[in-house]
């Protein structure tokens, strides 16, 4: 009963707003721009939709989660499995942990050309990577695991810097990865393991 009552107020109003949109006066040429802007927007909306659709753009459907209190303490994150790893396949694996105020391990040496999958976590705080002169930038949420499959299309140096604000050290927060010619890149004598974080 009490609903009915709701519906037939919520109708009244309607169309009480409607009967006000029938007496304001718009302009011809208002109504123009109007229907411009709207066709904008819709054409500008159907060009990301369809982006999305093409390029397989989504949310991250694929999220883990680790103990950021004992990273050093998993299989994956410890010390000694931190850098660059390779399997029989060829797969290329980075694995860094983020902590005030730097990146683990410092420096590290990739091939270019050469896809590569790096795997962040954070051992106390929210961290963001950025890497000047490529698209790679994400945040390191305490507690995930931040997966970002990227390559380097040119030999050089590039840094890795934080950008999200961590702490009085953050401006000297940073990394550096060497890109080498694809024929010079010695594949590392450490293998690659597997993954040990929780999935949800």
């Amino acid at each position: 009963m009490q609903i009915e009552s709701y519906l037939r107020e919520f109708k009244g109003f309607i169309q009480d707003f409607c009967a006000q949109l029938r007496l304001i006066h718009v302009d011809h040429l208002e109504k123009k721009w109007i229907n411009i802007a709207f066709l904008i927007v819709a054409l500008l909306v159907g060009i990301i939709m369809f982006d999305a659709f093409v390029h397989g753009i989504n949310p991250p459907g694929k999220v883990e989660t680790i103990d950021s209190a004992s990273l050093h303490l998993s299989k994956e994150f410890a010390e000694s499995n931190l850098g660059v790893q390779a399997n029989d396949n060829g797969e290329i694996m980075i694995r860094m942990v983020a902590g005030r105020y730097s990146f683990f391990p410092k420096s590290i040496t990739v091939p270019a050309e050469t896809k590569l999958t790096f795997r962040w976590v954070s051992m106390d705080v929210l961290h963001g990577v950025h890497i000047p002169m490529t698209n790679m930038s994400t945040m390191i949420v305490p507690g995930y695991v931040a997966e970002i499959t990227t390559s380097f299309p040119k030999p050089g140096e590039y840094p890795v810097l934080c950008n999200e604000y961590c702490g009085l050290g953050h401006n000297h927060m940073w990394s550096n990865i060497s890109v080498v010619a694809k024929e010079d890149w010695h594949t590392p004598a450490k293998p690659l393991i597997k993954e040990e974080s929780n999935n949800e």
